[in-house]
């Protein structure tokens, strides 16, 4: 299964309306609940919902949604996408986010924490392989520990986690 986690804005789930009264109804959105479309197909399940946002598995990616674009039906919460939408505007975001990812992923490129603390700088990159060069010294890290956010290229770890990793790799040397 492809793991996706997203926040998508409204115009996301723009693609179909429901009736003012639909989304007049507080949609009841829990843990385990199916997630079903306007026509009543189901999209997936609730795997948690946390700070006002539900992450839906369709199965094939697991996408975080803001409750209030949920409605109710009949049947339980509804979102205005069916499955099969709501899966490619998943792909497409993955596509977009790696294209970002691969434009800023390059030697030389600052590099900032999950916290937004300044890490160091890309000393090479090959193929999945990233050589983070540190205060501390260099830190080899797979590119899925990296993303584009605001702008920024992030590690998806702390300032804290790298040094560990430093300290602990020269006390073992």
């Amino acid at each position: 299964m492809k793991t996706t986690t997203k926040l998508f804005a409204a115009a996301a789930l723009s693609f179909a309306t429901f009736s003012g009264a639909a989304f007049a109804q507080a949609a009841k959105v829990t843990a385990g609940a199916t997630v079903y479309d306007p026509q009543g197909g189901t999209v997936g399940t609730v795997d948690s919902v946390a700070d006002g946002v539900a992450v839906v598995n369709t199965g094939v990616h697991t996408v975080a949604l803001p409750v209030d674009k949920f409605a109710t039906s009949e049947k339980g919460p509804v979102i205005s996408v069916t499955k099969q939408q709501l899966d490619e505007i998943a792909a497409q975001a993955d596509a977009d986010a790696a294209a970002k990812l691969n434009t800023a992923l390059v030697a030389g490129a600052a590099v900032v924490d999950n916290a937004g603390v300044a890490l160091g700088t890309i000393d090479k990159v090959d193929g999945d392989n990233v050589v983070l060069k540190t205060e501390k010294g260099p830190v080899a890290l797979t590119r899925k520990y990296f993303a584009v956010n605001n702008g920024a290229l992030m590690a998806l770890v702390t300032k804290d986690q790298i040094l560990a990793a430093l300290n602990s790799a020269q006390t073992q040397s």
